[in-house]
């Protein structure tokens, strides 16, 4: 790789050159990563200590919200950190890893997601299988794969885009790594990579979207089978706040990866990052909590405020 490359390191552009601005997103940012770490531990917590909480669909929970600790520790503290210093370099082999680290958590989020989906599934669908199909056992291979592949997926994009020769312009116009705006800056003939990159990406995000429709075109023939009215608004909120998370994330981070890049700094680049990258971390605790009473209970017993146990 370091034959490939004269670049030692590149400067990320972040938002702004003014100071008031990048005090302003020093806050704006630590505000938000604080309120990403205080959510997804309260859930790790509260689901780890409670033993009503020892079910497949809390543990698949569990992991995502260790998945979406770890993908905004690996932006976040870096931007930040370069905006209060007003330094807006990072290494060479920095860039690797968080961009290996990125696609990794991001990855694993995604198939994290599928599994889920056909978690309700089972759970509605086919409720009196449901303690053999997802037992223990199947729960623990689930999550492993999930992992898995991001660490398969990673390697691949990861590998693919530094083998390329990067020379000249070093500036990315974004606040970390990212694999779309660091191939602008290539100077190897890079259609190839980037129509391989493309690709790969594509087809992973597009099978585990299918899977999730699929998953929840079922859910719903068979929730609206339910007689009972109370029936279907609780099996209907088991899945909202799912569906609610699967689009905070898919569709934004899809545009970011297979939507043609141009040379020209975007504002939309920026804002669909912040989308995909930043706001489901912080947004998915709240969105799991509001609308379930078993994780209100055991986040009330945790804290001891009781505002999360009233109905």
């Amino acid at each position: 790789m370091s034959n490939k490359t004269i670049m030692t390191e590149f400067v990320l552009l972040g938002f702004s050159d003014l100071r008031k601005m990048q005090i302003l997103h020093v806050v704006f940012f630590l505000v938000m990563y604080l309120a990403a770490l205080l959510g997804n531990l309260l859930i790790i917590t509260a689901i780890a200590l409670d033993h009503h909480l020892h079910s497949p669909m809390y543990f698949f929970l569990m992991n995502l919200s260790v998945v979406d600790l770890g993908s905004i520790s690996v932006t976040l503290p870096k931007s930040m950190v370069n905006s209060f210093l007003n330094n807006k370099s990072i290494s060479y082999h920095g860039c690797v890893t968080q961009v290996f680290l990125f696609v990794f958590f991001a990855s694993a989020d995604i198939a994290l997601l599928t599994v889920m989906a056909y978690d309700r599934y089972v759970a509605i669908c086919q409720p009196l299988h449901y303690a053999n199909v997802m037992n223990r056992r199947a729960c623990v291979q689930m999550a492993a794969g999930a992992w898995i592949s991001g660490i398969l997926n990673s390697a691949v994009l990861t590998g693919n885009t530094f083998a390329l020769s990067f020379c000249g312009d070093n500036t990315v116009d974004h606040f970390f790594c990212e694999i779309p705006q660091l191939l602008k800056l290539t100077c190897s003939v890079s259609y190839l990579s980037e129509t391989v990159a493309i690709a790969w990406s594509a087809c992973l995000v597009l099978c585990c979207f299918v899977l999730i429709i699929m998953s929840y075109v079922k859910i719903f023939k068979t929730v609206l089978r339910i007689p009972s009215e109370q029936g279907r608004r609780k099996a209907f909120s088991t899945c909202l706040p799912h569906l609610t998370v699967v689009s905070l994330f898919i569709f934004p981070g899809t545009i970011a990866y297979v939507k043609p890049t141009s040379s020209s700094a975007s504002v939309l680049d920026l804002v669909v990052a912040v989308i995909y990258s930043l706001v489901p971390p912080v947004i998915n605790p709240i969105i799991y909590s509001m609308r379930n009473k078993e994780i209100k209970a055991a986040l009330g017993k945790l804290t001891g405020w009781r505002a999360f146990t009233k109905n």
